[in-house]
């Protein structure tokens, strides 16, 4: 542009230009949180990960249906479920279950794009060779059973899924105990869900792996250990089905 003589320069013109680009970056930003949502159940984990020595959370808003906010207080400890259900859900309020019962060694949940899977390992539910189930594994089953009762539209599936190991590494099990054990194991946690009649009994399934699915080598005894367990699938409604493999594959990529 050319200037006409004894023109004064104008030196703040930059400021045109940086103010309607601070004008786009808070509308971006307001877009973006109008966009979002809260995830009460990933909001106390955070809170409580900051606030590891706190009895209670208290003030947790969380985005109901119809638009309106409620409290929530949870209280002695225990975990939350809250009134505002969603299938992600689940998956965070196992983990946070499994968190402060300090049953990592006992219990592995994962999750993945439209499932959850919760890994029962060695003696938690059975005791060695058996399948009546134990008091402290029903209390993690009443746990679960809670959680998918508040979301039962929501689950096209629960798959139980019974393994066992095999113990001498270089003999496989006896067919017959080898199934019928995997089996049992499955059936039996599937007939405990089933009589909370938290869903649609089709919806239940269970198989019985035996020793064929090992998640780690038949050698080492501590290895043998985690073949030892029961696995929960659960899908989601109209999600693209999901294959164990497939899970498998999620769980050791993460």
């Amino acid at each position: 542009m050319l200037k006409r003589p004894n023109q004064p320069i104008k030196k703040d013109l930059w400021m045109t230009t940086y103010s309607d680009m601070t004008t786009l970056l808070l509308c971006f930003f307001v877009l973006l949180f109008a966009a979002s949502t809260v995830d009460n159940a990933k909001w106390q984990i955070l809170v409580r990960s900051l606030n590891p020595n706190a009895s209670v959370v208290s003030q947790i808003v969380n985005e109901m249906s119809e638009g309106e906010y409620t409290e929530m207080v949870d209280t002695e400890g225990e975990a939350l479920l809250t009134d505002a259900k969603s299938f992600d859900q689940l998956y965070w309020q196992m983990r946070r279950y499994v968190e402060e019962n300090s049953m990592a060694a006992d219990v592995e949940v994962a999750g993945g794009d439209g499932y959850t899977f919760i890994t029962f390992k060695n003696n938690i539910l059975f005791d060695g060779d058996k399948y009546n189930l134990r008091p402290d594994g029903m209390a993690v089953l009443d746990f679960l059973c809670r959680g998918v009762s508040e979301i039962g539209s929501a689950v096209k599936e629960m798959r139980i899924l019974g393994h066992t190991n095999q113990a001498d590494p270089n003999n496989p099990n006896d067919v017959r105990g080898d199934r019928f054990l995997a089996s049992n194991r499955a059936a039996e946690v599937l007939v405990y869900i089933q009589e909370k009649n938290i869903m649609e009994p089709q919806k239940l399934v269970s198989i019985g792996y035996g020793q064929f699915y090992p998640v780690r080598p038949f050698v080492e005894e501590e290895d043998r250990l985690q073949n030892r367990r029961v696995e929960i699938l659960i899908t989601e409604a109209d999600a693209v089905d999901v294959s164990l493999e497939q899970v498998y594959a999620q769980i050791s990529a993460d």
